[in-house]
This record gives structure tokens, sequence and C-alpha cells, in this order.
């Protein structure tokens, strides 16, 4: 009697789509801040940026706004995984989750080691992202 009561507490449960998605939008966000964070140990890195200067030209309050409208979605993409209309939240999630691989593929060229590392990573989760929105289960009309 104990054996089965003790086996069914390591059976898996079903995770749902939000979840995963919720998951892996989170996971990203890790790796786009300690890709950055890890950057900045790169020698002449830290004097640039107190130079006010970066590989693009000079830093404004235009390019750092860019820099964070770029960071906009996949920040909010955790919480909007959890909380949009199925439909709404499916089309997002593949766009955005497209949108950012492609930016990674395009950004990791050149890169430190460690770069190109956390970029990998990023495109594989991205596109899972892709593909769990893409095959998202509809739900069986009654």
């Amino acid at each position: 009697m104990m054996e089965v009561r003790h086996a069914a507490a390591f059976v898996d449960s079903k995770v749902h789509v939000r979840l995963k998605l919720f998951a892996l939008w989170s996971s990203v966000m890790f790796f786009y801040i300690y890709g950055d964070y890890f950057e900045l140990h790169q020698p002449g890195k830290l004097q640039d940026m107190l130079a006010g200067r970066m590989p693009f030209g000079a830093i404004s309050q235009g390019v750092l706004l860019g820099k964070a409208a770029v960071m906009v979605i996949p920040s909010l993409m955790p919480f909007l995984s959890l909380v949009l209309p199925v439909a709404v939240n499916r089309w997002m999630n593949i766009v955005f989750g497209a949108v950012y691989s492609v930016i990674m593929m395009v950004v990791i060229r050149g890169g430190w080691h460690y770069y190109i590392l956390f970029g990998l990573i990023e495109i594989t989760l991205t596109l899972l992202i892709v593909w769990y929105a893409w095959t998202w289960p509809k739900q069986p009309t009654r």
C-alpha cells in the first residue's frame, strides 16, 4: 500500500502552455541580463560607457530609449503570456519569439565566446517559444 502512494508522488502533471511560455520568457530575460552584465567585464567596455561611447556611436537619450524599447517586449512577455486571451497570446508569442530570435542571430556575430553561448541558448529558447505557441492545442468545442 505504501509503495503505491510513494510511486504516485512522482507522476508528472501536465504543464499548461501559458506556464511554459512564462518560464521560457523569464529564462530568456535572465540570459539577456547576464550577457549584458558579463559584457561590462570585457576590456575597454566600461571605459567606453563612461566616456559616452558605444558601438553605434555616442550614447544619447534617444539611443538609450531605443535600447529600452527593444527590451520592453521580452520584459513584459512573462506576464502577458499568463493574462492575454489565447488567440492574441499565441500570435504575440509566435511573432515576438521569431523577432527576438532574428535579433540575436544578427547581434551574436563576432561576439566573445560567452556571448555566443548565451546567444545560442537565447535563440533556442525563443524558437521554443515560437514552437509552443504554434502548437498550442485548441480547446475542444462543446
